[in-house]
């Protein structure tokens, strides 16, 4: 099990954790993000595995969204 030369190894459940964080910048109601999480409680939801943006990263994201959408 040797990974390939300069790709960093990410493990299946660390997707979990990205997946949190983007439907929360999605503004996904967290009972929502839960759900598809298959979490028992919020506060693991949204404890553990949330990272809620800051408002300026909120708006880096929209403007590179932009011109991705306009490239």
């Amino acid at each position: 099990d040797q990974a390939i030369v300069g790709v960093p190894r990410i493990r299946v459940h660390d997707t979990r954790h990205t997946c949190a964080s983007l439907l929360a910048a999605l503004d996904v109601h967290p009972r929502v993000a839960m759900r598809i999480l298959r979490h028992s409680q919020i506060s693991v939801t949204m404890d553990v595995y949330t990272q809620i943006p800051s408002p300026e990263t909120r708006k880096a994201l929209d403007r590179l969204n932009q011109s991705l959408d306009t490239g």
